[in-house]
């Protein structure tokens, strides 16, 4: 549903690290990776009714956790995974292209970076707020754990059962977006 999907991920991912460790001085570690991209997604989704690249987000203790990264750390076009002594971390491949995003989504990674990209912000105070700012993973950790989240409990109520006039417009372009995706399948 997201057009040039892979392609998006693979410049999100190069744009958070390059960012992250011009800011920082230190590589983006898997935990901080993990948060951008959740960020970058459910903060879209619940300003746009749209999540900017649509991963697919497993509740776990630290947060929701982009499986498709996780399970698949191969190279890319854009970036690498490596590992130290501290963890594994990305390695961007040449700069991000930015052509893929629209202004909103770049502004949006930008803030991201602006919030999160410290010395002082540590990995478990991103999972922290990440915790307490994405519901969706609250909600499915508390039902079930490692299950898959589902974007729509980042809404309020059951957006099936709402009536037109009670959805926000973030709700109504969200169900339109979910029911456009599910006819591709």
């Amino acid at each position: 549903m997201v057009p040039y999907r892979n392609e998006k991920i693979q410049n999100a991912i190069a744009y958070f690290a390059e960012q992250h460790r011009a800011r920082v001085k230190k590589p983006l570690y898997q935990t901080f990776l993990f948060k951008y991209l959740a960020f970058f997604d459910f903060f879209s989704l619940k300003e746009t009714g749209r999540p900017s690249l649509d991963l697919v987000y497993s509740a776990m203790q630290r947060g929701p956790v982009p499986i498709e990264i996780y399970r698949d750390k191969a190279e890319t076009l854009k970036y690498r995974f490596t590992k130290d002594e501290w963890g594994e971390f990305v390695v961007e491949k040449g700069k991000a292209n930015l052509d893929y995003f629209s202004p909103y989504e770049v502004a949006l990674m930008d803030r991201l970076i602006e919030i999160f990209a410290s010395q002082w912000v540590t990995s478990s105070m991103a999972s922290d707020s990440s915790h307490e700012s994405i519901k969706a993973w609250r909600r499915t950790w508390d039902n079930k754990k490692n299950a898959i989240i589902d974007y729509a409990l980042e809404f309020d109520g059951d957006l099936l059962s709402k009536k037109k006039d009670q959805l926000s417009y973030q709700e109504e372009v969200y169900l339109t977006y979910r029911a456009l995706k599910d006819i591709e399948c």
